[in-house]
Formats: C-alpha cells, sequence, structure tokens
C-alpha cells in the first residue's frame, strides 16, 4: 500500500464514518435499529451497489471477534453490579441451558421445516440461539425497563455468546459431531477458565488503577480498554472462553469506582460505536443481495420458529425455578435480540469449508435483518402492554480524580434534571466527616457554597474527600440522588 492508496481508504472509510454518524440519529428518530443501517451502507458499497469486490469470509471473522471485544468490553464497564446482581442465576440458566433448549427447537425446525441435513440445522440453531450484546445495550437502555429485567437481559447477552461460539465450532469441525457430554465437559471447561482468567485481570487491573496517579487523565481510558483486552486475549489463548473473560474482567473495572470514570466511559462508548460501524458495514459488504432470493422464506420459517416457540420456550424453561411473572417471561422472550454477533459466527463454517456454508449464512443474515427490524422498534410497545416500566430516578454523575501527595479525592458531580438532590441545601448532604463541598458550579457562574445554599438540577459540584470516607461519601450522594434530603432515614439507602 502506497501512500496515494492511505489517502484514498482514509478519504473512503472518514465519509462512510460520517455517514454511519449521521445514520444514528436517523434511526434514533425513527426508531429504527442503527444495525440495519450499517449493514445497508455495507450492501450499497458492495458488488450490487458501488460495485467494491470483497468476499473474504476469515477478515470478516477475524475483525468480527476483534469487534466483539470491543462490545463486549463497553457494555461490561456499563454494566452496573447492582442491577445484575440479583438476575445472574437467571441470566446465568437462560445463557447455558436456555441456548441449549433453543438450539434444539431451531435445528428441528431448520431440519424438518426446511430440509437441511442435521450439521447445518444445527449449526444454524446454534449461530442464532445466541443474543447479539451490541443490539441489547444499545437498544434496552433507551427503554425503560425494571433494572431487574434489564439486568437478566444484559448479563444474557455477556454470557451466551461463550457457550454459543464453542458449540458453533465444534459443530464446523470436519468428522463426526461430538457427543453431547464431551460438547458439555468441554463448555464448562472453558467458561471456567475464561470467568477465573476475566475475574483474576479485572481485579489487578482495577487494584493497580485505584492506586497509581497517572500523569495524564487520558491515560486511564486507554489503561482500561487494555486491560479488558489483555482479558480476552489470556482466556483465549489459555484455552478458555475469551468473549466470557473480557466481559468478567470489564463487568469489574466498571463498577471498581476508577479515577476519571465518565472520559473512560465516553472513551469506551466511542470506541463501542466504531466497532459496531466498522464490523456491520463489512457484513454488509460479504453478502450479495441477488443470491438471497432463494433463502427467503427459510430465513422466515426458521426466524418465526426462533421467535414464537425456541425463545418462549428457553425463556420458560429458565425461568420457572426463580418464580418469574408471565409478564416478565413475555418481555424476555420478545426482548431475545439478534443482531451482527449471529451473522460473525455464520462465518465460522464458511471458513472451515463445512457444506453449503454460504446458505447457511444468507439464512441468518436474512433472518437477522427481518427479526431486528420486528423486534427493536416494538419493543418499547411491548413492555407498555405488558405494563413494565422502568422505575427509578437518574443515576448521579460522578468523576474521581486522585489527590495522590494529599492523600484525598476530588469528586466532580454532576446534577442530572431528574435527581432529588435538587432543593437539598449543602449541609442537608450530611457528608461523612473528612469530605465537603468545596465549589458549585452553576449556569457559568462559580461560587463557594455556604452550609445554606440550596442545589439545583445543573449544578456541577466539587466534593473533596479524604481516602478513608472516600466510598462513603458516594455512596451518600447517590442515596440523596435516589431519596432526597431524608434518604437513610426513611429507608431510602445510603449510610449516614
Amino acid at each position: 500500500m502506497t501512500v496515494h492508496h492511505l489517502n484514498e481508504l482514509l478519504l473512503i472509510s472518514s465519509l462512510v464514518l460520517l455517514i454511519a454518524v449521521a445514520a444514528v440519529r436517523l434511526s434514533s428518530r425513527s426508531g429504527l435499529p442503527s444495525l440495519l443501517v450499517y449493514l445497508g451502507i455495507g450492501v450499497a458499497m458492495g458488488q450490487d451497489g458501488i460495485g467494491v469486490s470483497f468476499d473474504s469470509a476469515e477478515l470478516t471473522q477475524t475483525f468480527g471477534y476483534a469487534a466483539l471485544v470491543v462490545i463486549l468490553a463497553e457494555g461490561g464497564l456499563g454494566t452496573k453490579w447492582r442491577e445484575i446482581r440479583p438476575a445472574l442465576p437467571i441470566a446465568a440458566v437462560l445463557s447455558t441451558a436456555g441456548v441449549a433448549v433453543s438450539v434444539g427447537v431451531t435445528a428441528l425446525a431448520a431440519h424438518y421445516l426446511v430440509g437441511l441435513d442435521w450439521r447445518p440445522a444445527l449449526i444454524i440453531g446454534a449461530v442464532v440461539s445466541s443474543t447479539d450484546a451490541a443490539a441489547v445495550f444499545s437498544v434496552l437502555r433507551r427503554v425503560p425497563l425494571p433494572s431487574r429485567l434489564n439486568g437478566v437481559l444484559e448479563a444474557e447477552s455477556g454470557f451466551n455468546d461463550a457457550p454459543v461460539v464453542i458449540m458453533v465450532v465444534a459443530f464446523s469441525t470436519a468428522g463426526p459431531i461430538e457427543s453431547w457430554y464431551v460438547l458439555l465437559g468441554k463448555i464448562v471447561l472453558e467458561l471456567a477458565i475464561g470467568a477465573t482468567i476475566g475475574i483474576a485481570i479485572g481485579w489487578l487491573g482495577s487494584y493497580g488503577l485505584r492506586r497509581v496517579a497517572l500523569p495524564a487523565s487520558g491515560l486511564y481510558p486507554i489503561a482500561v480498554m487494555a486491560i479488558a483486552v489483555t482479558a480476552y486475549a489470556g482466556g483465549a489463548l489459555a484455552h478458555g472462553s475469551g468473549f466470557l473473560a473480557v466481559y468478567v474482567a470489564s463487568l469489574i473495572l466498571g463498577n471498581a469506582k476508577l479515577p476519571h470514570w465518565p472520559a473512560t466511559r465516553g472513551f469506551a462508548e466511542g470506541l463501542g460505536w466504531l466497532a459496531q460501524i466498522g464490523m456491520f458495514v463489512l457484513l454488509g459488504l460479504l453478502v450479495t443481495p441477488h443470491e438471497l432470493a432463494d433463502d427467503i422464506v427459510p430465513a422466515l420459517v426458521v426466524g418465526l420458529v426462533l421467535t414464537m416457540v425456541a425463545r418462549p420456550l428457553s425463556v420458560l424453561v429458565s425461568t420457572t425455578p426463580f418464580g418469574v411473572r408471565w409478564q416478565e417471561k413475555a418481555l424476555l422472550s420478545w426482548a431475545g435480540l439478534r443482531g451482527a454477533v449471529p451473522i460473525i459466527f455464520a462465518t465460522i463454517p464458511m471458513v472451515t469449508q463445512v457444506e453449503g456454508s454460504l446458505r447457511i449464512f444468507n439464512i441468518v443474515f436474512l433472518l437477522v435483518i427481518v427479526y431486528t427490524l420486528v423486534q427493536g422498534p416494538t419493543l418499547p410497545w411491548v413492555a407498555g402492554r405488558l405494563r413494565l416500566g422502568g422505575e427509578g430516578a437518574e443515576d448521579l454523575g460522578i468523576e474521581s480524580a486522585p489527590l495522590e501527595r494529599l492523600q484525598g479525592h476530588l469528586l466532580s458531580v454532576s446534577i442530572p434534571e431528574s435527581s432529588r438532590i435538587h432543593g437539598v441545601e449543602v449541609n442537608e448532604l450530611r457528608l461523612p466527616p473528612g469530605a465537603a463541598v468545596t465549589l458549585v458550579v452553576r449556569e457559568d457562574r462559580s461560587f463557594v457554597p455556604a452550609p445554606s445554599t440550596m442545589l439545583r438540577r445543573g449544578d456541577e459540584l466539587l466534593v473533596v474527600a479524604t481516602d478513608p470516607v472516600r466510598d462513603a461519601t458516594e455512596r451518600r450522594l447517590r442515596a440523596v440522588a435516589r431519596g432526597g434530603k431524608l434518604a437513610g432515614w426513611l429507608g431510602a439507602g445510603g449510610s449516614e
């Protein structure tokens, strides 16, 4: 590649990114899932559009794996432990036993209703049984659902990629398909290795970042993402699940109260968008639209069975021991969103040259397009009909910067519109001894507050806290944000 080629590549890439960024605005206003817009950009650039020739399934798979690592890291960093902790048992069963049920039912439909041989039928069943992390993280955070359901869906989408990719690889390997107990043992072992490595790297990374003051705030986001990618690579090289390792490590990092956290979240979110755009555009380039016509009906049939039978049955089997209400089961069934991940996994049999792999890819591609278009925009309506609205005030944004020589922390607190800190006086915050509000920024004006200064929505606060009371200060601020000035006295949470 010459400098001239590089200039052309940079121009095309920047134009595609700008179009994709504009498409996010369009999709958010129209309710159309952004992944469909990105896929459309890739298709428009491909052989049946502008004429860009691209047919490398191996490169698509490699880039897709790398993008999925970034997406899972961003999802884990943004997932609140307090929300998914009660949901972990349900999510764990959904992402293992639930996936097994879904694979079996979908494979039966692909074999008996569509006429596929057992190997491609099992591959399709495994490929489409994983909910997509990118779709779930982007759609659910715009839908006001109860925290328990959000926790189940986010944790499930973070966990179920691991067992699914193991099954797809096993079904795509030449020779006889392994016995179910051998496959089950392999899945359990790889999940255990991935979870162990993810926990170890996440804990070590968060421990180090909380105790080392880096010379520039911009280094913290880079360090966090590097730790997350290290977890994936370490898990994969140890013959474990790298996808589970990166999600677990990112979950630990995201709940460790690291310094300059809003900047880190913004950086990770930007990388996540970039990964999604690149992944979807590349997948769009790989598909050839004029070859899809013969697989439209099979995709509709398999997708209908997956959406209306396999997913609800897997939810029913997985949630029955936990006393989940029927409304919640219905929503969990409808919120099994698919996206780029199934299409990426559909490249695995293409790379291993499984017979009929191109048809598998086309069926999965069409299924994802049609049913994402149906499920994504209708999810808010379904939640409303089931009367499953979200609850609680908007979370308080707190950024921490370590003051190493002073053995303290400077907390930057943003008061959102729905926060119950609005109308609370500074002295009514009742911060622990060793913490104080030192500055208030309000409407481009900054001042040192008095104890009787009333805080308002939109204020930016600077709070100085010593090391021993740093965590207690943040807990107290979040408690007041949720429960108002009487938080703690009336059971609204927070320590006194």
